[in-house]
């Protein structure tokens, strides 16, 4: 029950590469960056604004600030942004800052200090059911976020009152700024916690567009809500990156961006 005017597989793919490159170029502005965020969620970003959400009439809620990224270059590609406004990416009183905030365009909502995201996302879920509404809301989590404890009181609250209008896509990316999160917090089995608190749950490749899609398209009413967990790799699976760069925090010089540029540009052809 998304867009009418959904994208095909083979252009969904296209835009994940697309938004990987304006994520680069991006991040070539200052030289560092969330560049990884981007990389790691391309496929889920691309799908949600490629036809699974309804722009517009669907909300979104992006949880972890740093990932604006995803969401500037996707709605620059899909008419949602002027593209212009990516020049000025991060920069001092620019619009588009490098982690979101109240002031952040596009989104619905879009949280500073991580674990919040959800909770707004309820809030807008149970007023679309109490409205009667059939509107979704879709929200955006990172798995780093999952240590947080508000993350799971919210996730009750939504099984609770069977919020069936909600959904939560979690980039699985296994990275956070102390390093892998399995090296700071034991998450797994997430499926299972999550449906442990009631959740319907799809468990998928993050960077397979056509599995993203038809999980985002399950819905099933009064029948809860529904989580994906999209288990990705920070860098995208680029070969181009060299495996000792810190995914979660990338520095990016001239001969790094034009590989990537490269790497992602063959991938168009």
């Amino acid at each position: 029950m998304g867009d009418a005017h959904a994208l095909d597989a083979l252009n969904l793919r296209r835009l994940a590469t697309r938004i990987r490159m304006r994520a680069t170029d991006m991040i070539a502005i200052q030289g560092f960056g969330y560049l990884g965020q981007a990389l790691s969620s391309a496929e889920s970003f691309a799908v949600l604004f490629g036809g699974a959400m309804r722009l517009g009439h669907d909300r979104f809620v992006l949880s972890p600030g740093h990932y604006v990224i995803s969401l500037y270059a996707a709605a620059a590609e899909t008419g949602r942004l002027d593209p212009a406004k990516l020049a000025d990416y991060g920069k001092d009183g620019a619009e588009l800052e490098a982690i979101g905030s109240e002031r952040t365009p596009v989104a619905d909502l879009v949280c500073g200090s991580l674990g919040q995201g959800l909770s707004g996302a309820i809030g807008f879920a149970l007023a679309a059911q109490l409205a009667g509404e059939d509107r979704r809301v879709f929200a955006f989590l990172s798995d780093g976020e999952m240590e947080e404890g508000q993350v799971w009181e919210a996730a009750m609250f939504a099984a609770h009152r069977r919020l069936d209008r909600l959904v939560v896509v979690i980039d699985a990316n296994n990275s956070q700024v102390d390093g892998p999160v399995t090296s700071v917090t034991t998450l797994e089995p997430l499926a299972e916690k999550w449906r442990a608190f009631g959740w319907r749950v799809a468990e998928v490749d993050g960077h397979d567009v056509e599995a993203l899609r038809r999980a985002f398209a399950t819905r099933h009413e009064s029948a809860g809500p529904l989580v994906v967990i999209a288990r990705t790799e920070i860098l995208g699976g680029l070969r181009t990156i060299p495996p000792t760069v810190d995914g979660h925090f990338i520095k990016l010089d001239g001969a790094l961006r034009a590989a990537i540029l490269h790497e992602l540009e063959a991938a168009l052809a």
